[in-house]
């Protein structure tokens, strides 16, 4: 059955007799799909659409199914390329807002990462404390759903999912259709791997090497990067990155002191370094570790110990330090209104020199970009403290994941399609192929390790660079700076099968009247007509429809109205090329044909809403800060009519 919060957010936001008209349905599953066209409906629902997207909002549910099932995805973009990539979050409350705010991170992490992929997200309504059946009774009716998007989404674990979810959804779906798999389907466990902690220390160590080119910047100007020895660091949230940042920072670094950690439980601090290797075997057992550790190890030995222990968490940050890692999933870790609900007051914050975000605080939301702006306004401009953007430095996780598609499974360990959504056959299966799939994972993590190691160290070089080369930027702007850079050089080389859109398709003895019942039913204003060898034989515009009525002649034959000569996009054709096709023809659509087969249509409302804002700032005059854009099309640009 639909959820009630998924039943009522369309109630709320969607016109009935537009639910009925273009809502799907078939088997009890049902989708309802919003594009750039919908600009008026989504932001009745909170989401702003951009030049970056959102491409598709989907609202999916299942009828006939005896529980609540349901829930949104949103494709943000895919100028890096398809599929998407991006979690499920399972909660009993999610928006299409929250849903699109966490796509549109993936599309910068993604673009940041320099990943084939685009930017996707999906949320299904779901009781945490349900029992295990039932949650895999909703992952795998969610499967389902998912199904139709195959080919523009691959989803992991996020909250409230797991990599045994993903499993479900492979088993359901095919491999390729989930990454953050179990090693027994060629994933790895990122979580337990520190996937994303490693990250964060990948980039400590990076900046500390590079900060000194900061030294040009008023605020930086005194600044002394810290032997290894002295280098302390706070951690905020002990938990599946800042835990794992903690023993990597150990590992990696060992001259380095963890000054710092706080959890649900409060925080614990000692000047002289917290025994990292006692506290993630806690967290490991038990999960949380301040409480605990003063219970059974403070306590006891009052006045003598030299840690400190808190039950307020957000007091962590008032300690000093050289680094502060937020870990903890809180969006404002710093801000500057009393009216922010934030962990910490800027006022009152401790004495950072480096700050490196492990937790995920992107938000294109305005009221929360415009927070983050005030917030860096006063971190790095006025109190001279560097901060590494979260995107920029956890993307670990993905990158990981990623690997699941990069190095793809072979077709002799694809799992055979008459044991797609069949577990226990699927599971003896891979029993038979185990060792297959070891060496699989293997490989893949192998990849992940080197690939992560090399992107985040590229992101900090560039982040520091941008922001020592301009004065006037913050980190949140150079870091989606260097995000939108990768996505505007992607854009560029986007040709017309990546961008095209689906058109409807008829025979060339199909009634008159059915072919403008398609056209009033969908939302373009061109079909195309096939031919009895299922080639291409011409296109009726809504054009074509009215000037047939006004002739007088439009209960004629198909074949008499259509346009037979048609303009057509190869498949490989550059956005550069399709605009010169229309703009020289003066029309607003063609059909995508290979060899002579229609794929799809591109058409001047396309390029306008979705690409060519991003492929004109890929080629503005200086990449750094100029405006003007490039000569390479000259002054005559415009959209068809």
């Amino acid at each position: 059955m639909i959820p009630l919060r998924l039943e009522a957010c369309l109630r709320e936001h969607i016109p009935e007799t537009l639910l009925q008209k273009r809502a799907r349905r078939r088997d009890g599953r049902c989708h309802l799909v919003l594009d750039y066209r919908d600009e008026h409906l989504l932001a009745r629902m909170g989401i702003v659409c951009d030049t970056l997207g959102p491409k598709l909002l989907a609202f999916m549910w299942d009828e006939a199914a005896p529980e609540e099932i349901g829930g949104y995805l949103v494709v943000d973009n895919l100028a890096m390329g398809a599929p998407s990539m991006g979690g499920i979050r399972m909660l009993p409350e999610i928006t299409p807002a929250d849903i699109h705010n966490l796509a549109r991170g993936m599309t910068l992490k993604n673009a940041a990462a320099h990943l084939p992929f685009g930017g996707g997200k999906a949320g299904v309504f779901a009781d945490p404390a349900a029992p295990p059946e039932q949650h895999s009774r909703v992952v795998r009716g969610f499967a389902r759903l998912l199904r139709r998007y195959r080919h523009l989404y691959v989803p992991g674990p996020d909250v409230g999912s797991n990599d045994a979810d993903m499993k479900t959804i492979a088993v359901e779906n095919g491999l390729e259709a989930a990454v953050s798999k179990p090693a027994e389907l060629g994933g790895n466990r990122i979580d337990e791997l520190g996937a994303a902690a490693g990250g964060v220390v990948i980039a400590l160590q990076r900046l500390i090497e590079i900060l000194p080119r900061l030294a040009v910047l008023p605020q930086f100007a005194q600044m002394k990067t810290p032997a290894p020895e002295e280098l302390t660091v706070l951690i905020q949230g002990f938990g599946a990155v800042g835990a794992h940042a903690a023993r990597l920072l150990r590992e990696r670094l060992p001259a380095v002191r963890v000054v710092g950690v706080s959890d649900l439980e409060g925080y614990l601090f000692c000047s002289e370094g917290l025994p990292v290797e006692e506290l993630f075997a806690e967290w490991k057992q038990h999960g949380t570790v301040t409480g605990r550790y003063f219970g059974e190890h403070i306590q006891p030995r009052r006045p003598r110990s030299p840690i400190q222990f808190s039950t307020d968490a957000n007091n962590l940050l008032r300690e000093s330090a050289f680094c502060f890692v937020p870990a903890a999933p809180v969006f404002n870790y710093l801000g500057v209104l009393p009216s922010e609900k934030c962990s910490m007051g800027v006022e009152r914050m401790g004495a950072w020199s480096l700050i490196v975000e492990g937790a995920n605080t992107y938000s294109p939301d305005p009221n929360r970009k415009a927070a983050r702006t005030r917030m860096e306004q006063v971190v790095f401009r006025q109190k001279g403290v560097m901060i590494a953007t979260d995107y920029l430095v956890n993307s670990g996780g993905v990158i990981f994941a990623a690997q699941e598609q990069i190095v793809p499974t072979p077709p002799e360990l694809q799992l055979p399609e008459d044991m797609l959504g069949n577990p226990a056959a699927a599971d003896a299966w891979l029993r038979q192929h185990a060792d297959d799939f070891a060496r699989l994972s293997e490989k893949r993590l192998e990849a992940g390790d080197a690939y992560r190691e090399k992107v985040i160290r590229r992101n900090m070089t560039e982040l520091v660079d941008l922001l020592a080369s301009n004065a006037d930027l913050l980190p949140c702007q150079a870091a989606e700076r260097i995000s939108v850079r990768r996505l505007a050089d992607k854009e560029s080389e986007r040709t017309a099968k990546d961008i095209m859109e689906p058109i409807p398709m008829v025979r060339v003895d199909t009634p008159l009247t059915q072919v403008a019942a398609l056209i009033v039913e969908g939302r373009g204003n061109i079909i195309a007509v096939l031919g009895d060898d299922e080639r291409l034989a011409g296109v009726v515009t809504t054009w074509d429809i009215t000037r047939a009525v006004a002739e007088g002649t439009s209960a004629g034959r198909l074949e008499a109205i259509m346009t037979k000569r048609v303009v057509t996009a190869g498949t490989g054709a550059r956005i550069v090329d399709i605009v010169r096709e229309l703009e020289q023809n003066r029309i607003s659509a063609m059909p995508v044909v290979e060899d002579g087969r229609v794929l799809g249509v591109v058409s001047s409302d396309l390029l306008a809403q979705r690409y060519l804002p991003q492929l004109l700032r890929s080629h503005v005059g200086a990449a750094g800060g100029g405006t003007g854009p490039s000569k390479q099309f000259g002054p005559s640009l415009r959209i068809p009519e």
